[in-house]
């Protein structure tokens, strides 16, 4: 390999090598460059951000159990080791199938292999401006966000003497019945508890309601009925209100209004009622399907040997799942270390395998000592021994020792102390800011 530069604009140099470009730095992402054989191939990593999320956890740093630095690990400190690994902080603007290249704020870049894995970002289901007062939480400076508007409305419900003003300021609905939704639910609910009280002592938390609304007749709609039926007498003992068959018509940063013709007032509207594909430009309509791109079993896109997708931006329909895999971090790691295998295969002239998900089970937390588990086999349980099993396997996914110790020890004080201490309003939250990060968010990755 040469020092040599191309003579587009983002800078990597030139090689004999394929050239992988990877877009996106999240599970897919990182799975597929750990795997990749660089000794036949050159790795580009694509990202907005220079850090790797653990999305799973962001409700913990929007609900101050955790730091963001403990959930987040930046992407070049996972590279430094590797000379044919690059990455570039970067948005994909555009993909340019036909001249094999990408378009970034900062230039073009050829591929010679390319895999989108950019995940995917908050659906609003057509509503986008109905609910731009809502406060989605997919991206770290989102859980931010998030958790210093709900401090900074306590700060200012001890200032109040309105009635209606003091309610609106205390009171939290959370769109959203899945894992997301029933997690910050639970969070909160703990908050209320424990914590809030001895901060704000000055007001009634009696008077503080959260609302838990689903569209759909039950909870955690992707796992079992009996571990739905479980989230809701866990919930119901934080004494969370929980609507079901419940829709949110219109939301205007102080009430809300929902299906059933209550109106709840409310400065905080938690979004967690779904995701879609983060489509970049430059894809044909023929390989899109609902905001995924169509892929054979192979993850390669229709039509293109040279370009794959993989992880929540990739619909590959199969027996099992004729509407596509589940948008989950395991089938994005299981993809995108699949394709990587496969890849290092096509290099040394060996057959392809054909993606097979391997089902290892759901689980979601409902607060300390409350978790539910679908194995497998198709059994089902919760408690303190399914919290356990959600505990392990939140921190074996963790990356880097540094994060799991962290995290580990967060859990382990907050347990015994029934303390949060990270209740700091760092970066005031700022609505034109936030709206801001919502056009970014709108625009791609």
């Amino acid at each position: 390999m040469t020092t040599e530069f191309q003579e587009i604009n983002i800078q990597i140099p030139r090689t004999d090598k394929p050239r992988v470009v990877i877009i996106g730095g999240g599970f897919a992402g990182l799975n597929i460059m750990k795997e990749l054989d660089t000794r036949h191939y050159q790795i580009v990593v694509l990202d907005r951000h220079n850090y790797h999320t653990f999305q799973p956890l962001l409700y913990q740093v929007a609900t101050a159990g955790l730091e963001p630095g403990s959930i987040a690990g930046p992407i070049r400190h996972l590279i430094e080791d590797n000379e044919e690994i690059f990455f570039r902080m970067a948005k994909v603007t555009q993909l340019n199938l036909e001249r094999k290249t990408v378009t970034t704020p900062v230039g073009e870049l050829r591929y010679d292999y390319l895999i989108i894995a950019c995940g995917s970002r908050t659906n609003y289901f057509g509503k986008d401006e109905q609910f731009k007062e809502a406060l989605p939480l997919k991206q770290i400076p989102q859980a931010l966000n998030l958790r210093s508007h709900i401090l900074q409305n306590f700060e200012k419900a001890v200032n109040t003497t309105d009635s209606y003003e003091l309610r609106s300021l205390l009171n939290i609905v959370i769109v959203g019945g899945g894992p997301t939704g029933v997690e910050v639910a639970g969070a909160l609910g703990e908050l209320r508890s424990h914590v809030l009280p001895k901060d704000y002592p000055e007001l009634n938390f009696r008077q503080m309601q959260i609302y838990l609304v689903e569209g759909m007749p039950r909870l955690l709609g992707g796992m079992s009925d009996k571990a739905g039926k479980k989230a809701i007498k866990y919930l119901k003992d934080f004494d969370i209100n929980i609507m079901l068959n419940t829709m949110l018509e219109s939301y205007n940063g102080k009430q809300v209004q929902l299906s059933n013709g209550e109106m709840i007032p409310s400065q905080t509207l938690i979004w967690a009622a779904g995701v879609k594909g983060n489509v970049i430009p430059g894809l044909p309509e023929e390989v899109l399907e609902r905001d995924r791109i169509l892929v054979d079993e192979h993850n390669r896109v229709r039509g293109f040997q040279e370009v794959f997708a993989v992880g929540d931006i990739a619909q590959m329909s199969t027996e099992k799942h004729p509407k596509g895999h589940p948008m989950l971090a395991p089938v994005a790691i299981q993809q995108g270390t699949l394709l990587a295998k496969n890849l290092n295969r096509m290099a040394l002239g060996k057959p392809q395998k054909p993606f097979r998900y391997t089902n290892k089970g759901y689980m979601a937390t409902v607060g300390r000592n409350r978790a539910v588990v679908d194995m497998p086999n198709g059994w089902s349980f919760g408690g303190f021994m399914a919290w356990l099993a959600w505990m392990f396997i939140h921190l074996m996914y963790l990356i880097g020792f540094r994060n799991k110790l962290v995290v580990f020890n967060n859990w382990i004080w907050n347990y015994f102390t029934y303390d949060r201490g990270i209740r700091l309003i760092i970066r005031p939250f700022d609505k034109e800011e936030k709206k801001k990060q919502r056009e970014a968010e709108i625009s791609g990755v």
